[in-house]
């Protein structure tokens, strides 16, 4: 007999998915792999230093204020991963190395190291795919409906990473299907002054993404994953111009697709 998984989670700690806007009116769903950076009681902020679990290793700064901006301006629905990635990686495949990371840029993360197998399968159990089934939840009630469904997958990147500059202000990724991200990159690139990236600073692939390849390419859904330099988003008044930039640009994008 398989041993049952441990607990994780505490019966007064958040849920593993916020839902924003549910009952959002246009096509676009918003999702936020990344977007919270609690730790859960249990595992003690996992021997990290509060200071790294502030950095852009343990969440995507920025796109949790932004997103709930957006679904705003877009009347869109929004859901928000509440833990940070360094407890487990919502975009990553389950078997993936950096499902769990036992080191996250240059910061070794102690609590990840040597874990049990049930402790691995309570992280999948109570955050993962909870988050994940609420999404397929989601995308499942609209085709039911024939309501029309565009994943629009929102993270945020370091403006350094391992001694690396990243220039660009946004990037634009993609896997299989282009379509939809190259209308947006057209747009983006035809607004002045900014520096938008092709697939960069990272790539979407079935290897190293769970949300894209899952929930938008075998669905045969329009989609984009859309990344933004972290210091344009670190406060409200930068992520109200994004958000104002992108309820502009992702209509527009999706228009006669």
């Amino acid at each position: 007999m398989n041993a049952l998984p441990e607990k994780l989670l505490a019966a007064d700690e958040p849920a593993p998915v916020s839902v924003c806007n549910a009952d959002g009116k246009s096509p676009f769903l918003l999702v936020a792999d990344h977007a919270g950076k609690i730790m859960p009681r249990a595992l003690g902020r996992l021997s990290v230093p509060e200071t790294d679990c502030e950095r852009h290793i343990a969440w995507d700064i920025g796109i949790g204020g932004l997103g709930r901006l957006l679904a705003d301006a877009l009347d869109a629905t929004l859901m928000l991963q509440n833990y940070s990635r360094l407890v487990i990686d919502c975009n990553r495949p389950l078997d993936a190395a950096t499902s769990i990371p036992e080191i996250s840029e240059h910061t070794p993360i102690p609590g990840n190291k040597d874990l049990s197998e049930g402790a691995r399968t309570a992280r999948a159990c109570e955050i993962f795919w909870p988050y994940h089934e609420r999404i397929e939840a989601e995308l499942d009630r609209r085709l039911q409906t024939g309501r029309a469904a565009v994943l629009i997958a929102l993270h945020s990147f370091a403006p350094v990473f391992k001694g690396a500059a990243r220039p660009w202000h946004a990037g634009v990724l993609y896997n299989r299907d282009p379509r939809f991200a190259h209308r947006l990159m057209a747009l983006l690139n035809a607004e002045k002054g900014l520096f938008v990236s092709d697939n960069a600073p990272d790539i979407v692939s079935d290897a190293l993404d769970y949300t894209i390849p899952v929930h938008a390419e075998r669905r045969g859904l329009h989609h984009v994953l859309i990344e933004i330099r972290q210091d344009l988003i670190a406060d409200q008044n930068g992520q109200r111009a994004w958000a104002l930039k992108l309820a502009r640009l992702l209509p527009l994008a999706y228009d006669g697709l």
